[in-house]
């Protein structure tokens, strides 16, 4: 017996935290009764259905996308533009593991893991993100040390990070600039350049998790090892 939230995320429907909104917003039946309470305990022989969509056992999947610029990191869009799933052969219902904009590409997780899609997302976890950033202008150490101490976006400072420069072209004034951060905020590394006077001119994720790219083309995907689970359960837990 498990409660009721995390059943319904470990079925891959959807995160514990947006499990735990349905519950106390009346829209989960379990055996047919609505249930309203978060400490509800259930088995998968119970018959519960979310938003009238009965909720169905899967096996959990767990794969990497090295996304490419030009997809959206969503299940669907409205607008008919090609997202993260429709790069990616499978029966079960997954889910992006955080996201990455439009035009940023680079390491993506995605799953029907809801237990560790909410673990691996929360703010608190800390959970490292290596990015290269190609910025326009010549950036200068100085720059970086203010961009590692924390700067103020949309009313809050960033937590310290790492940043080193990778390589400077003076002919066509550009700098590719190696950054690690442990947030996960709206276009943060696009801010943060932005507060110290410099454009980011494409973005990259290289790394998440301890997950890298390794292997992997644009567009392309790998299932993670039953070794490489474990290591991120043990990152959270």
């Amino acid at each position: 017996m498990e409660r009721l939230q995390k059943v319904i995320a470990n079925s891959g429907y959807c995160s514990r935290r947006k499990a735990e909104e349905y519950i106390v917003n009346g829209k989960v039946k379990v055996n047919g009764s609505v249930v309203r309470k978060l400490g509800v305990k259930v088995s998968f022989s119970d018959q519960i259905s979310v938003c009238g969509t009965d909720i169905k056992k899967e096996d959990k999947e767990y794969i990497l996308l090295y996304k490419p610029r030009g997809v959206i990191t969503s299940a669907s869009d409205d607008k008919g533009r090609k997202t993260v799933l429709d790069l990616i052969d499978t029966k079960n219902r997954l889910y992006p593991v955080g996201r990455l904009d439009y035009d940023t590409s680079g390491v993506l997780l995605l799953t029907n893991d809801g237990e560790i899609t909410n673990k691996l997302t929360h703010p608190k976890r800390n959970i490292e993100k290596v990015y290269i950033a190609k910025i326009d202008g010549i950036i200068r150490k100085d720059d970086l040390k203010v961009l590692c101490k924390g700067v103020v976006i949309d009313g809050r400072k960033t937590s310290k990070a790492k940043a080193r420069i990778r390589k400077i072209d003076k002919k066509k004034n550009t700098s590719i600039v190696e950054i690690t951060i442990h947030e996960g905020r709206n276009h943060q590394i696009k801010k943060m350049f932005n507060y110290i006077g410099f454009n980011v001119i494409k973005l990259k994720r290289e790394v998440f998790a301890g997950l890298t790219l390794s292997g992997l083309s644009s567009g392309k995907y790998r299932h993670l090892s039953i070794k490489e689970v474990k290591i991120l359960y043990s990152l959270v837990d």
